[in-house]
């Protein structure tokens, strides 16, 4: 088969690999028809997830067909049409038994891609099958279930639940990427009074008001007045970041009103300062995350009722051999506009005929 492998800072190609096998019996594999690219993807290109060897195939959001199951594996079986999911649950460790499936200690958590080949291929083997795939309802179309796997979850959890919005709220979301985006979307599942947007880039703050925001700020223009004018100069009740740099976190703490949350969601590379000497008297509450997935099946039946706007989120669509251009245009979302890439689409392995 071909698959996308790693090489090492900067180096990566579409290239011949071995096939997969199952090697334990909770495995499963699964010929891959749609896949997405991650941010968390392009940091890994840098250089930047030191833990990722050269060899490894990225990749950790699929859909696909289930080829062929492990002896020990129940919920799903050879046909089967599933989402894989960005992160993989043994079901018996201690973190597992809470739903904190992305730390599980049981031989889990964030590896596709990561610690073992991802799915980033035209087949992926997936360990803990039975918690770490879904079957998927036959209406939900490949390129909107592939968001499900990482950014909708990873929104929702990270960002709006531990966020806790709540009806009323004033949520400011910082960084209108696909993850921004997606925390707007599912923040306004809990009717909070208004959705701020914050980000450089006019064509995300457009993205951002489709998606349901109320009003948008250019984050060079005083984001943080535009918040003051809008609560009595209080602060939001939650502020998401999004982006993952010190000078976002650190204006996200100085966005929220005493009492209030700071989610953060973006994945930080270097220190951000935490201005103690401003916040210990607030009664702010700051949460950090990686998600566990645990919301994914809600959510997959909310996506096939067409409650979440997940198709306004693909801007480009390739075929799974054009990895490499489309790793190009999502890297340079800036001149591309791309917000989400879905490659790959439906197999139809049968034509039916209609008669006259």
């Amino acid at each position: 088969m071909k698959g996308f492998v790693f090489h090492g800072s900067g180096h990566a190609s579409w290239e011949e690999i071995p096939d997969p096998a199952v090697k334990d019996p909770t495995d499963v594999i699964v010929r891959v028809d749609t896949v997405t690219i991650c941010g968390t993807d392009l940091h890994i290109l840098k250089g930047d997830v030191p833990e990722v060897r050269p060899g490894t195939v990225l990749g950790h959001e699929a859909v696909g067909e289930i080829m062929e199951t492990g002896a020990d594996v129940r919920t799903v079986r050879p046909g089967d049409r599933v989402l894989v999911s960005c992160i993989t649950a043994c079901g018996r460790c201690a973190y597992c038994r809470t739903a904190m499936y992305g730390q599980c200690r049981g031989g889990g958590g964030w590896i596709l891609g990561h610690l073992i080949d991802g799915t980033q291929a035209e087949y992926v083997r997936v360990p803990h099958a039975d918690l770490s795939v879904h079957p998927l309802p036959g209406t939900l179309d490949g390129k909107d279930a592939v968001l499900l796997a990482d950014i909708f979850p990873t929104a929702y959890e990270v960002g709006v639940l531990n966020g806790r919005v709540r009806p009323g709220d004033t949520v400011a979301v910082v960084g209108a990427g696909p993850i921004g985006l997606a925390a707007i979307a599912t923040a306004r599942l809990f009717a909070p009074e208004r959705i701020v947007a914050v980000d450089l880039a006019a064509a995300r703050l457009e993205a951002a008001r489709r998606l349901g925001a109320d009003a948008v700020a250019d984050a060079r223009e005083d984001p943080e007045q535009l918040i003051a004018d809008l609560t009595d100069g209080l602060g939001a009740d939650v502020v998401v970041e999004a982006v993952g740099i010190p000078e976002t976190f650190e204006m996200c703490t100085r966005m929220v009103r005493p009492g209030g949350h700071v989610a953060n969601v973006g994945v930080h590379g270097r220190p951000a300062t935490l201005h103690l000497e401003d916040l210990w008297i607030k009664n702010v509450t700051i949460t950090t995350g990686l998600v566990d997935t645990h919301s994914t099946p809600t959510l997959l039946r909310m996506a096939a009722a067409g409650r979440l706007p997940t198709a306004e989120l693909v801007t480009h669509t390739f075929p799974l051999d054009l990895m490499e251009e489309a790793y190009d245009v999502f890297g340079r979302a800036a001149d591309t506009g791309a917000l989400k890439v879905a490659l790959g689409g439906e197999r139809h392995d049968t034509v039916a005929v209609r008669g006259a």
